[in-house]
């Protein structure tokens, strides 16, 4: 069987206890016999490494930190939620706002405490925010970093969470939102003691002749306008697109322009790669078919 490995950091793999070499966001692949239960380990410096054994288990429910892809008869390996290899406890930052006293720390992961009238509450917080420090916001509170932010009510549940840019804060919170994606989408957002009062996307370059499938797709998931890319025969139908791709979650390139992978979830922790190719007329898309 063949099997991708990637990583959300640089890892040292090993399998067998014989090193194959560093893996990243870059796949690399080996042939690999489920039956054969080798052991694999995924480990980067400075933090603890990512031990499962492969075998038939493993390809029916991964282990924590690890996601399993699966794709024309392979499957692709990523490992991610690396721990500090330091368990030192750091303080990063300690402030008191009204009733309710914030800690950022490490110890291994980052964490926020947060202390008051409701409680103890401890909550895992993405390395985006470590540099990050609170904020009144009207009902609820803004924890703000230069990459990110959160949301979170007093009882420390999240409202939101993730990379962006605050535009505005007070009892209205304002913030664009990137989805990372071809065309440069942004989603603007604005919550009002935790409630969100608007939403909108916006688009921040148009894709080139190499992208232009992926952008359409892309627009679709997120909910875009997806009729800057369709020919005339399929702008009507332009509504029914998400209901006809299914409920995917990501979109991944191939080798070839005009064909793309969607993700879609099987279980957590494991999904299916399903492929769909377009067909271009007068640099419109005017066919999509699942290969």
């Amino acid at each position: 069987m063949r099997v991708y490995f990637l990583a959300e950091i640089p890892c040292a793999l090993t399998v067998n206890g014989i090193f194959l070499g560093t893996v990243d966001g870059f796949e690399r692949f080996a042939e690999i016999d489920p039956r054969d239960g080798v052991f694999c380990e995924c480990a980067p410096a400075g933090c603890l490494p990512v031990r499962f054994r492969f075998d038939e288990g493993f390809l029916f429910s991964p282990p924590p930190q690890v996601n399993l892809y699966f794709s024309r008869g392979a499957v692709a390996v990523y490992t991610f939620g690396f721990s500090r290899a330091d368990p030192t406890l750091s303080v990063l930052h300690q402030e008191r706002i009204g009733g309710t006293l914030f800690t950022l720390y490490l110890q291994g992961k980052l964490f926020l405490s947060m202390e008051n009238g409701t409680g103890f509450h401890l909550l895992p917080l993405p390395d985006f925010l470590s540099d990050s420090k609170p904020y009144p916001a009207g009902e609820c509170y803004l924890l703000e970093g230069e990459h990110g932010f959160a949301l979170l009510r007093e009882d420390g549940e999240k409202i939101a969470c993730a990379e962006g840019k605050v535009l505005e804060r007070g009892e209205s919170v304002k913030a664009e939102l990137p989805f990372h994606d071809s065309a440069g989408h942004t989603a603007l957002v604005e919550w009002k003691n935790g409630r969100m009062e608007s939403y909108s996307i916006r688009t921040a370059a148009p894709p080139t002749e190499s992208t232009f499938a992926l952008a359409l797709f892309e627009s679709a998931l997120i909910g875009a306008d997806c009729t800057p890319y369709l020919a005339e025969n399929l702008k009507e139908k332009a509504g029914s697109l998400k209901n006809f791709l299914g409920k995917y979650g990501s979109v991944v390139l191939t080798e070839e322009k005009d064909l793309v992978g969607l993700v879609y979830e099987r279980k957590p922790s494991v999904f299916d790669v399903r492929y769909f190719r377009v067909t271009l007329s007068d640099g419109k898309i005017s066919n999509i078919v699942e290969e």
